[in-house]
């Protein structure tokens, strides 16, 4: 930890000098705080004249540097407050402060004369420097220093002792906040960057899944409007031209990320019967009812269709006969479910496990609209949830059902994040 901070970055070091200043106005003793290399990190409080006068003479300025490096280090070695007496015999003390084991620094204080001296044995911590009591300034300087009791220098050391390694610590636990701090924000930017790079591949897939809708009933219809035309009044062709232009229209203003009403849906896929019916004439019948009360609620766009291309491709196109298609809408509770019915050949289990479970493409060669279904289902799980999906049952000669169903009410907080 002393290679990565000094004192000064765990402790704001105007307040501790402030507490040292008011400490030595109280006590009438001196301090100052130093870092664990014996430099200070504080101007002197209350330093005292004699001690400013004795550190003029050289010998006598090293001695006391001396006494505070190694009062210093026995705190340090101690891990608690320790008094000594300097070379003039003051009485001093180091209060190590002390981060987590390590030890950052330290106050030294003191500058003092024992009251009961001569019962109190203090370490003298180096040898005494000759000379220094022949000077009348100095000697002078040096009574004026008022004794105290050495209950009171203890007392003092442990006070100063528990209040800076309590206002170190507490900027140590700054620190850890403010990294944490960092840290939670550095996190929330890379949650929020994978946020938005899963939504990107999401709709990457959609758009990818909406580029592999099988674009042969667009062939099928220029065919029809080309046989028509050469065979036929107007009539017929300018309806299914004009129910042709109007499915284009939807398609082409439209994304397979778009939401629409029920109702643009069911019209949709009303003009695409009605074009399949002039195709295949009396092979194939339609009835489409829905309830007034969910024809506005919204659904993925292009949902319906893929089902009613199947029923047409795979129900009632291999049938000589042909059939019918019935589409019903209708709620129960808070879903709605559209169900598509139909009287052609059914659908084996093998081929309704492919359209509905494969995700290789090469397994849906002979189903051309299975990847337009996987796509709704797809589209279905991320819109709404798993709680909403395809059901689909099938009899061979029989037919076919599909039963689609949506939320009543769309979830605001899911259409948020999406």
């Amino acid at each position: 930890m002393k290679d990565l901070f000094k004192l000064s970055d765990f402790i704001d070091i105007d307040i501790l000098q402030e507490i040292l200043d008011k400490f030595g106005e109280a006590t009438g003793l001196a301090a100052v705080a130093v870092d664990y290399r014996g430099n200070p990190i504080t101007k002197y409080s209350n330093f005292s004249r004699f001690c400013k006068l004795i550190r003029q003479e050289a010998k006598c300025n090293e001695t006391c540097h001396q006494s505070d490096a190694r009062g210093g280090l026995e705190a340090a070695r101690t891990g608690r407050p320790y008094i000594y007496k300097c070379h003039t015999g003051l009485v001093d003390f180091a209060v190590p402060i002390i981060v987590k084991g390590h030890y950052m620094g330290a106050v030294m204080a003191g500058q003092a004369k024992l009251e009961d001296e001569k019962k109190i044995f203090l370490e003298n911590i180096v040898r005494n420097v000759p000379g220094w009591r022949e000077k009348e300034e100095v000697m002078k300087a040096y009574e004026e220093i008022n004794p105290i009791p050495y209950e009171k220098i203890v007392a003092a050391a442990h006070m100063l002792f528990v209040i800076s390694n309590y206002i170190v610590e507490k900027g140590l636990i700054t620190i850890i906040q403010d990294e944490l701090s960092k840290k939670n924000y550095k996190l929330m930017e890379e949650m929020k960057t994978r946020i938005e790079l899963e939504k990107a591949l999401r709709d990457s897939e959609l758009k990818a899944l909406q580029s592999q809708i099988n674009p042969h009933f667009l062939f099928n219809v220029l065919n029809t409007i080309g046989r028509l035309a050469l065979i036929e009044g107007a009539d017929r062709t300018q309806e299914i031209v004009f129910s042709f232009a109007e499915m284009l229209r939807y398609t082409l203003k439209k994304n397979m990320n778009q939401m629409v009403s029920l109702w643009e849906e069911v019209q949709h896929i009303e003009r695409y019967l009605k074009i399949q019916s002039m195709r295949l004439g009396d092979r194939l019948t339609y009835e489409i009812i829905v309830a007034d009360e969910i024809k506005k609620i919204r659904i993925p766009f292009m949902t319906l269709q893929p089902f009613i291309e199947n029923s047409i491709n795979h129900g009632l196109d291999p049938k000589e006969s042909g059939g019918k298609i019935r589409v019903n809408g209708y709620s129960i509770e808070d879903k709605v479910i559209v169900k598509i019915s139909d009287d052609g050949v059914g659908i084996s289990r093998d081929k309704l496990d492919i359209i509905l479970n494969s995700e290789d493409k090469g397994n849906l060669d002979s189903l051309s609209t299975g990847i337009g279904i996987n796509n709704v289902r797809k589209r279905l799980v991320h819109r709404f949830g798993p709680m909403y999906d395809i059901q689909i049952s099938s009899k061979s000669e029989i037919g076919t059902t599909v039963k689609i169903s949506f939320p009543k009410r769309l979830d605001l907080k899911r259409a948020i994040n999406l």
